[in-house]
C-alpha cells in the first residue's frame, strides 16, 4: 500500500487530500489495462466547518507512471478543468435553469454550448462571459467567429 498526503489552502478554505494506492487488485479481476485502485479522502475546513469525503477510484497508471502523490495532483487536475467548463456552461449560457429536459435536447444544447466555448476560447478570448455579451451586440463579430474562427 502507497500513501500521500496533500494540504492546500485556498478561497477560505483548509483542504487535507489523502489517497491510499495498491496494487494488490491486479490477478483479482479480469479487467484489462487495470493497474492500481486507490482511495482519495479529501477533508474541508470551511469557516470552522469540517466535511469529509471518501471516494474510489481506479487506475492504468503503474506505480511507475505515478506514485501517490502524482495521483492526487492528477485528480486535482481532472475537477479543475471539470469545474471550469461546467461553470462557464452554467454562469454564462444559464445551463442549470433551461426547461430542456427529454430526449436529446439537453445533449444537443451541451454539444452547442460546448462548441461556443471552444470557438470563442480559440478565437484567443480568455473571459467567455465577455466576449459572449460583446458578440450579442455585434453580430457580424458573432458570424465572422462562425464562419472564419477569429473575430477580427
Amino acid at each position: 500500500m502507497e500513501t500521500a498526503v496533500e494540504v492546500g489552502k485556498g478561497h477560505g478554505r483548509l483542504e487535507r487530500r489523502a489517497i491510499e494506492v495498491t496494487d494488490n487488485v491486479k490477478g483479482y479481476v479480469d479487467w484489462p489495462g487495470l493497474e492500481r485502485v486507490f482511495r482519495l479522502t479529501r477533508e474541508r475546513t470551511v469557516r470552522g466547518e469540517k466535511s469529509v469525503e471518501v471516494v474510489h477510484g481506479v487506475t492504468s497508471l503503474s506505480r511507475a507512471e505515478a506514485d501517490a502523490a502524482e495521483l492526487i495532483a492528477i485528480n486535482r487536475g481532472h475537477w479543475a478543468i471539470e469545474n471550469s467548463l461546467f461553470h462557464v456552461r452554467d454562469c454564462t449560457f444559464g445551463e442549470d435553469q433551461c426547461r430542456v429536459r427529454k430526449g436529446t435536447g439537453p445533449e444537443a444544447l451541451a454539444w452547442v454550448r460546448n462548441a461556443a466555448i471552444s470557438l470563442i476560447r480559440r478565437a484567443g478570448h480568455t473571459n467567455v462571459k465577455a466576449a459572449t455579451e460583446q458578440m450579442a451586440d455585434d453580430r457580424p463579430q458573432a458570424l465572422a467567429l462562425l464562419l472564419y474562427g477569429r473575430t477580427e
